[in-house]
């Protein structure tokens, strides 16, 4: 189980191979004792009532089982959204309730199978992107502790990104779903305004509110989002969710980008080179790019702290902050009771402004499919954020603040790590967005970028302590997930690791023979390209037995992945050909 993604389909097919939830529970709370970052969880259930859980959805029969979509699979939730049994705090001791029910959300996605193991950190009252203001404690960056998670849901990504759960909610009301996300090397999907409820969440900004979705892969978020996008009648912004047509790359697809002038990144260079880069990606994809002015999108991001609809912040939790202004974060402080100076009038000259900038953005999304921007201009330490707290948040907001106003849906993906700088090693990501329920297009492009990108998703893979029980072994064709020889995997007890890609430097080849039809893959001296294939855990004592049957001129040798990775893998030996 230490070698085991947590990924859904890793976790499906080691559950496939005879793994239980109550193994894959104890795994994760195992994780989470180890994770060296303290700040993530503000509170957790107790171990004994994760693995009761587990247990009884172990004892229920298997076509039972069978309906759940989620089965086993443990995640996290950001700690202003109720669950039953831990308090809510928001991340302010002193604000702290039992909920006497978990969010709307939350029920849907227990219902589904999924295991809860606790409330994670994040910037008081979700008022931030930065992750540092809570007084619990600061998350950091999977990749180096210097640096911030981002926020505000800062302790769901860590959670995420560290392999502690498979999947964890969040809030995004500014962008605290996608931020994160970008500085974790994960996935965020914002959906659209009311498809998720937000019945049992701590407002900041009611009308703006949405509970979001960090993941691993996009498959995984979109899987998390069905099983929990059900209409709540008792949420008063709830939406039912539109019948889209199944949404396919076609012969092509239009992308918007901000014009040269519009980019900012803050003296980043690799994360304008990041971004440029995942231009060029989708355009090898099919995409035609169209550099369009981005002052509306800019102008409406405007309102949500610079206008009047701080206000909304104010009408949320001012009242309790006016009462404890020990016990909140100065900063929060001064942002919520900001809100006090607006006025009504003010109020509807934003509101009618706002809605001439959604009829612009609509007549844009005429000619396009998607806007493509990057998630956060840059990254900052977390001194960097202490000496300058307001006006770095602001700047990491740049790409994100305009996103409820104008009612878009967006998901954040990761596009590669920063190569030089003062933030080599980091991640950066991209965001694609687009009007209200276009989850689906948005969905088909994001998994096609993703599989482009060929990213390990996550927080760096720790050098594996030699493991006597098991080998890691990469496979191709026939013998992954779902196809005709997979079984002699798993009925050896082999258990899935991550689907990933070869280093490009690799041909494959259509065998002679068949069924069932093998492949051959060859290491060239160039001209070669990433090959997709599965790693999987093989027992020690099964892999003889596993190797007998391999026939020529297929045989084992050492494969390299696109992560820099070596593992035992399928060859073919030049003869073969």
């Amino acid at each position: 189980m230490k070698g085991l993604s947590f990924s859904l389909p890793s976790l499906m097919a080691a559950m496939a191979s005879g793994v239980r939830a109550e193994d894959i529970a104890r795994e994760a709370l195992s994780r989470a004792d180890a994770c060296n970052d303290p700040a993530i969880w503000i509170s957790r259930f107790e171990d004994e009532e994760v693995i009761a859980r587990a247990k009884a959805l172990d004892e229920l029969p298997r076509e039972v089982r069978a309906r759940m979509p989620l089965f086993g699979v443990p995640f996290a939730v950001k700690d202003n959204i109720d669950v039953e049994g831990l308090p809510t705090t928001a991340a302010c001791p002193a604000f702290a309730y039992q909920p006497k029910e978990s969010a709307f959300a939350v029920r849907q996605l227990i219902e589904a199978g999924a295991v809860p193991l606790g409330k994670t950190n994040l910037d008081q009252f979700a008022t931030g992107l930065v992750g540092t203001r809570s007084p619990l404690g600061a998350p950091r960056s999977v990749f180096n502790h210097d640096y911030i998670s981002g926020g505000s849901s800062s302790g769901s990504a860590v959670a995420v990104a560290a392999g502690i759960v498979t999947f964890a909610l969040g809030t995004d009301t500014a962008g605290s779903g996608r931020v994160p996300a970008s500085f974790n090397n994960i996935v965020g999907l914002k959906p659209t305004r009311g498809l998720l409820s937000t019945r049992g969440v701590v407002p900041a900004c009611r009308s703006l509110d949405c509970v979001s979705i960090f993941a691993l892969t996009v498959a995984d978020a979109e899987a998390v989002f069905d099983a929990a996008a059900s209409f709540d009648p008792q949420d008063i912004y709830a939406r039912a969710r539109m019948a889209e047509t199944p949404a396919t790359l076609g012969e092509g697809f239009t992308f918007a980008v901000p014009r040269a002038s519009d980019l900012q990144f803050f003296g980043d260079d690799e994360a304008a080179r990041l971004f440029g880069e995942a231009c060029e990606r989708l355009e090898e994809l099919g995409g035609r790019a169209r550099w369009i002015d981005f002052s509306l999108f800019a102008e409406a991001a405007a309102f949500l702290y610079d206008g009047p609809f701080v206000a909304e912040r104010t009408a949320a939790i001012g009242k309790f902050i006016e009462a404890h202004e020990a016990e909140t974060d100065p900063t929060v402080r001064g942002i919520v009771l900001g809100g006090r100076d607006r006025n009504a009038v003010e109020t509807f000259e934003a509101i009618y402004r706002l809605e001439a900038l959604k009829r612009r953005a609509m007549t844009l999304f005429a000619d396009i499919d998607v806007l493509v921007v990057p998630t956060a201009p840059t990254i900052y330490r977390v001194d960097e954020i202490a000496a300058e707290p307001v006006k770095l948040n602001s700047r990491l907001g740049t790409y994100t603040n305009f996103m409820n106003l104008l009612d878009m849906a967006g998901i954040a993906v990761p596009a590669g790590i920063r190569a030089s700088g003062r933030a080599a090693g980091l991640p950066f990501g991209v965001t694609l967005s687009a009007p209200a329920f276009s989850e689906g297009k948005l969905g088909v492009l994001a998994s096609a970028f993703e599989r482009a990108q060929g990213l390990t998703p996550g927080g760096p893979v720790p050098p594996a302590a030699p493991d006597e029980g098991f080998i890691e072994l990469a496979v191709v064709g026939a013998h992954m997930s779902g196809l005709p020889l997979n079984h002699e995997l798993t009925s050896r007890g082999a258990m899935f690791v991550e689907r990933t890609k070869t280093a490009p430097v690799y041909r494959f080849y259509a065998l002679a023979g068949g069924p069932p039809f093998r492949p051959g893959l060859v290491r060239v001296p160039e001209g070669g390209s990433s090959i997709e294939l599965e790693v999987w855990r093989v027992p020690r004592s099964a892999f003889g037995g596993f190797m007998a049957g391999v026939p020529q001129p297929l045989c084992i040798g050492t494969l390299d992945l696109v992560s820099g990775r070596r593992v035992k893998g399928f060859l073919c030996e030049e003869s073969g050909l």
